[in-house]
């Protein structure tokens, strides 16, 4: 099965799960083995997938096809009354591939105390961030990995169980900091860092308690949406709190340790040669080196597919 399908199939059998508690989502074919399909089916190319509802009730296959044009399924129709049939373009055909970025209309916090979009956001200013220990700071804002106003993309929306939720929404390849303990704290070693699209309910992610701390609280929701804009930020630090939440800085790969310690060059250079004004719109050229470089002696397994392609273009 193609990464692309299977992130849609993922974000739909989150919808479903949200939608009819107990009721899960079911496939009955993906890849066909026994030549059941013209020799054209996309189920030879693992970009196709029949589902029902695990209840297979079929009173809910019409709003079931709906989940999945919603899901970002590109074809979705009633093959027959036992099931639905969803497929998905080709891996090089998506636009909406991206390494890892944020909405330009996500906030973050300022040492001032006020609140900025990403798309305002100018290098040298100052914005909450967390040390590896879980220590709120404020750390220096560098520079965009990746930057372009008037792109659409899609982003998994992820929302808190908190009396006042909050929603952080990443690029399927951004990298979220979770924990299915929530009472282990951040230097505890059992936070670690997951893909969005990963992210799953009951899972704990890290957000401001004030006095320079950070709590857990658990994942009540995660869905898929379109937004405008899509913005990488980098800081000192590698993280920072975006909506209320705290991510990583870095995508595509899945080790944040690993990319704090490989951007280090680049954190060197700003420093030297001061903040990057009129910074272009587009992927920075410094990760588009690392991934050239990381992917002649690095497993593939370790990068996210969808980021890769990205990175290719």
């Amino acid at each position: 099965m193609t990464q692309r399908c299977k992130d849609k199939l993922n974000s739909l059998a989150i919808s479903v799960m949200n939608l009819w508690p107990g009721v899960k989502l079911r496939v009955t074919e993906g890849w066909d083995e026994d030549g059941h399909h013209s020799d054209e089916s996309l189920h030879y190319e693992g970009r196709a997938v029949d589902i029902t509802t695990s209840d297979r009730d079929r009173t809910k296959y019409a709003m079931l096809a709906r989940l999945a044009v919603e899901a970002g399924f590109d074809w979705v129709y009633y093959e027959s009354k036992a099931h639905v049939h969803c497929s998905v373009k080709s891996e090089h055909s998506v636009a909406a591939k991206t390494g890892g970025c944020f909405p330009g209309k996500a906030l973050v916090s300022l040492e001032t105390g006020k609140q900025k979009a990403l798309r305002d956001l100018q290098p040298g200013e100052r914005i909450l961030a967390a040390s590896v220990d879980g220590q709120l700071l404020y750390s220096e804002f560098i520079t965009f990995l990746d930057k372009d106003p008037l792109a659409r993309k899609l982003f998994y929306t992820i929302r808190t169980e908190e009396e006042s939720p909050r929603e952080l929404a990443l690029t399927a390849a951004h990298l979220l900091f979770v924990a299915t303990n929530c009472s282990a704290g951040m230097g505890s070693g059992e936070w670690r860092t997951i893909y969005a699209s990963e992210a799953q309910l009951g899972q704990c992610v890290l957000v401001p308690r004030g006095q320079g701390e950070l709590r857990s609280v658990r994942i009540n929701s995660v869905g898929v949406q379109e937004d405008l804009g899509v913005y990488a930020p980098l800081t000192r630090q590698g993280t920072v709190v975006v909506n209320g939440v705290l991510a990583s800085c870095y995508a595509t790969f899945d080790k944040h340790a690993v990319a704090q310690w490989a951007f280090a060059p680049l954190r060197l250079l700003y420093s030297l040669i001061g903040p990057s004004g009129g910074q272009g719109n587009g992927l920075h050229w410094y990760p588009r080196l690392l991934y050239r470089l990381g992917t002649l002696f690095l497993d593939s397994k370790h990068f996210h597919p969808l980021g890769m392609a990205e990175i290719e273009r």
